[in-house]
């Protein structure tokens, strides 16, 4: 077994990994013990990645060759890796002759590596010519961006996950890190057992598992963060709980600010945010008082119409009472993706240059065209995410390259995305998963490595860079997405600069060696910058490990904090006040459109889900679609748990499950981010097929960042009246259950609504051998679809054989079948079910079948429709540990027999089920349960 340093692909937080492997195959993984990150620890997402990567689930769902369509919507053909790269810089190479450089855009990712990037802008920029080359580091990080460079004068968080540890009030707004940075959760934890005494603050529209740790709990309506922040240094103000020596000496504009939040009182600010007035004091008071506050957020500040205004804002209340600039204290972005940091060092975004040059500023212009060898790089913005794909679907761009993301399942109002698509005249895909949904609408699919086969850098949160290894050899055709890139730009010069010297003289036959000479070209961009890395090298990433920018030329070692001097990299040297007054979301919620609709993260799924998708397992904790709404919102519409509702916006709608939910705020709605086409499907009040989520989602954008409104939207619900049910499920063999799944999600287009998700059984993740994987379909409709469909189901699922059991009605459109195996053991258990027109005996059937219990007393009554079981059988329950299988009824019976203080407790229940033992996810919902359940469940508690 051969063991490599690397990090994990999630979330920003930047965790390294250690990679167990077996010539080609990627067998385990652990958490890098000497990763300054984690410390040996990841999330049900990180420890799981090695059942991501096997080679039965790359030979189902990866690209592993080239493909190209002919005409679009016929199937895509093999084509050679030359062909392919000749065809594509062939018909850039056209589009530019006769639209110009402008009608070329490139959508890149947060997921490529820095060396992945650099080469993306060079080849934008520097030899197309255009500025049309964004990311979807846009959709996460862009107003963080921008309200760092408004008030600190540079894209450098000056905070570091070592803080967490020496604050004594955290302020968490806009983020729900239990889920979203796990990780970094598990340090906040630690560090506040061993600080009982430090203050938390949650600020969030819903109650969620980071709020369940908070001191002080402020409920926000959508959106009213600004007037929250406002409305804190109005109190400030007026109390003298500001630091007027630091504003004297370190900041410009604090009286306009001033002037601007006289106006914003305790009981404006109560009406408007919905929290008491003694809340705002509590909560200005903890921040303003404390001998250190650190504050930490992330999508409910970035994502909005006011993103700038509420990033500027809460960085107002740090420059305002000196919180910044000394240990524990200062505004501190969390990432959303992996090298969403790093992609802005080498400027790869339509308003940036290499190394944080601004595209505005000629002389930044000038620096890079030295750099790079040219007389100018274009002056003219260029497009950023959501205008390039209007653009697009307007006919002015014609030509769409898009790599390693998935704009068809992220990119809100999808209704204009696949216009966009459908109208480009050539789109080219580069991706590792032919499962994406963009990668439908290719004319060309370039073949792309991920994690585990990649070699280069990536910067997390903390400004830190980490080098990235490959751990097995590259599968298929694949290549690396720098190298592709320079290869396409190699035969690009051929057609835009016939003779002249290459812009790219990086080898790709040594991946490591033409990977680290774009690094350290990036490196000398930076010299003289506020990101200065001109003192790192490969080598020492190698020998010391990660590193954190600046490090400049001589340096020993990179800063862990930022402006611990008083000194800003602005003009004059002073943070500067950014004066935002409060603007309400782009879509206020009203008669028509009565609800507030929020996305987020869930906590075992990232994204699109195209790699986490693929394993059942971590669908336990949610394992289908739906929308949360307040249980007195559920029954003022008279609906019920599982009751299909449309949920329909100005852009679109869906049919999704209703849940009730208690932490949801009375008159919102929450949708997790990651449904997308590719697991849900459906409307039922529009004509127009439209998929997931983002079918809803606004693309309204701040002006300043130009980052989307992804979380708020204004939306109406209503039941969905759909008579004819579905529900399909089955165990099946690994090597071909996703490839049934992709078949299943073709029937989507045929029914008003379809969830296809995958399950397992939940086995233990050191038992692998145990673990099982299936599919589970639910569909509904006006009336029963054609015969045929449903015995296409049947058939995908094996249900087609002499062994199954059967009933049908085709006059009432019902359908049943069931099949039973007798296995090694002599157990006979179900492995699968399709039930149509009448599901009423869904809820038992799907436990008797994913719980693999004895089913031999059944026989036929396995077709009867009954809503109770003909033979008593009992759930084990909703896993909540993913890692060791722990479901809440297994929880809730140990924490019966538990005793003593809540820590006890958890200490007892952690003992004798191991749950929360292993990577910690569950914990915040372990810690709920306890006190929920504990002699004290009656008052409130902060923390265990």
């Amino acid at each position: 077994m051969q063991e490599t340093k690397s990090t994990c692909p999630y979330c920003g937080v930047g965790c390294g990994v250690i990679i167990e492997s077996t010539g080609t195959e990627i067998t385990g993984v652990r958490g890098d013990p000497t990763h300054p990150a984690n410390f040996g620890r990841l999330c049900t997402k990180g420890s799981t990645l090695h059942l991501t990567a096997t080679q039965a689930l790359t030979q189902q769902t990866r690209l592993l060759q080239p493909l190209h369509r002919a005409q679009r919507n016929a199937p895509a053909q093999p084509l050679p890796w030359d062909a392919a790269l000749d065809l594509a810089a062939s018909r850039l190479a056209r589009t530019v002759r006769e639209h110009g450089p402008d009608a070329v855009g490139f959508y890149v990712s947060g997921q490529l590596l820095t060396e992945d990037y650099y080469v993306f802008n060079k080849l934008a920029k520097g030899l197309i010519g255009t500025n049309n080359i964004d990311t979807n580091s846009r959709l996460c990080m862009s107003s963080a961006v921008a309200g760092y460079k408004q008030t600190l004068g540079a894209d450098a968080p000056p905070a570091c996950y070592d803080d967490v540890n020496h604050a004594q009030c955290l302020f968490i707004v806009g983020s729900n890190a239990a889920w979203a940075h796990p990780i970094l959760f598990r340090r906040i934890e630690d560090a506040r057992a061993a600080n009982p005494g430090m203050k938390v603050i949650v600020a969030d529209p819903r109650r969620t598992d980071t709020a369940g740790m908070a001191d002080l709990f402020l409920p926000l309506q959508p959106g009213s963060d600004v007037m929250l922040f406002n409305g804190m240094l109005h109190l400030m103000l007026r109390e003298g709980w500001h630091d007027a020596a630091y504003i004297a000496a370190h900041t410009t504009g604090f009286d306009e600010l001033k002037a601007l939040v006289r106006d914003c009182t305790p009981e404006r600010v109560a009406e408007v945010c919905g929290i008491p007035v003694a809340d705002l004091d509590t909560a200005a008071r903890w921040f303003a008082q404390s001998p250190a506050t650190l504050s930490l957020y992330c999508q409910g500040l970035n994502q909005s119409s006011s993103g700038t205004a509420k990033n500027a804002s809460l960085i107002n209340l740090h420059l305002a009472t000196g919180q910044i600039g000394k240990p524990g204290a200062g505004p501190f972005s969390l990432t959303g993706q992996p090298n969403a940091m790093g992609g802005r060092e080498v400027g790869g975004l339509a308003n940036l240059l290499s190394a944080h040059r601004d595209l505005a500023n000629p002389q930044h212009r000038a620096e890079v065209a030295a750099l790079w060898g040219l007389a100018d790089v274009p002056a003219r913005p260029g497009k950023t995410a959501v205008e390039m794909f209007q653009a697009a679907a307007d006919g002015e761009i014609k030509a769409l390259w898009i790599a390693c993301t998935n704009p068809a399942q992220s990119l809100p109002d999808q209704a204009t995305v696949r216009r966009a698509l459908q109208r480009a005249e050539f789109v080219v895909v580069q991706e590792a998963f032919a499962t994406a949904a963009t990668c439908a609408y290719a004319d060309l699919l370039l073949p792309a490595t991920t994690w585990g086969e990649k070699t280069g850098t990536v910067t997390n949160s903390e400004r830190r860079i980490s080098r990235v290894r490959a751990a097995v050899p590259a599968p298929g055709q694949t290549r690396h997405d720098w190298a592709i890139a320079v290869q396409l730009a190699h035969r690009l010069e051929a057609h835009l600069r016939p003779g002249a010297p290459t812009l790219f003289p990086y080898t790709t036959d040594e991946a490591d060696a033409g990977a680290q000479a774009v690094w350290n070209e990036h490196r000398e961009s930076t010299r003289g910058r506020d990101l200065d890395i001109t003192g790192l090298s490969w080598e020492m990433l190698e020998s010391q490990g990660p590193q954190q920018w600046p490090l400049a030329e001589g340096a020993a070692a990179g800063k862990t904090r930022l402006y611990e001097d008083g000194l800003f990299p602005t003009a004059d040297g002073r943070a500067r006040f950014a004066a935002h007054a409060w603007q309400p979301p782009a879509e206020q919620r009203g008669s028509r459109y009565p609800f507030s609709l929020t996305t987020g993260r869930l906590r075992d799924q990232w994204h699109g889900m195209t790699r986490t998708g693929q394993l059942g397992r971590l669908f336990g904790h949610v394992a289908e679609p739906s929308v949360q709404l307040h249980p007195q919102d559920m029954e003022r519409l008279g609906l019920k748990s599982g009751d299909l509702v449309d949920v329909a916006s100005q852009r679109g709608s869906i049919v999704v499950p209703a849940q009730p939910d208690a932490t949801v705020g009375l008159s919102q709605a929450f949708i997790a981010m990651h449904w997308g086409s590719e697991f849900l499907s459906g409307c039922a009040s529009t004509g127009e097929r439209l998929a997931g989520v983002n079918a809803l989602t606004t693309s309204a954008y701040c002006p300043t960042s130009k980052q989307p409104e992804l979380k708020h939207a204004a939306v109406k619900i209503a039941k969905a009246e759909l008579p004819w049910t579905l529900l399909a499920m089955a165990w099946l063999p690994a090597d071909s259950a996703q490839a049934t799944r992709a078949a299943l999600s073709g029937l989507m287009r045929q029914l008003p609504f379809v969830s296809c998700v995958p399950f397992s059984n939940n086995t233990p993740l050191d038992e692998p051998a145990r673990e099982r994987t299936g599919v589970l379909l639910r569909a509904a409709a006006h009336e029963a679809p054609p015969e045929a469909t449903v015995e296409r189901i049947e058939a995908l699922l094996g249900l087609a054989g002499a062994d199954t059991l059967r009933y049908a009605d085709p006059k009432r459109g019902q359908r049943r079948a069931a099949r039973l195996l007798r296995r090694a053991d002599g157990a006979t258990t179900l492995e699968g079910i399709v039930l149509a027109g009448d599901t009423r005996a869904a809820g038992w059937l799907k436990t008797l079948l994913q719980e693999e219990l004895p089913a031999q007393a059944y026989g036929r009554l396995l077709l009867a429709p009954a809503a109770q079981a003909p033979v008593a059988v009992q759930s084990r329950g909703k896993p909540v540990c993913t890692c060791w299988n722990v479901t809440d009824a297994a929880i809730t019976a140990e924490l019966a027999r538990c005793h003593g203080t809540n820590a006890d407790r958890l200490a007892q229940l952690q003992g004798q089920l191991r749950c929360g033992t292993n990577c910690g996810s569950c914990l915040p919902e372990l810690q709920r349960m306890v006190r929920a359940t504990g002699p004290l469940a009656s008052q409130p508690q902060a923390t265990i």
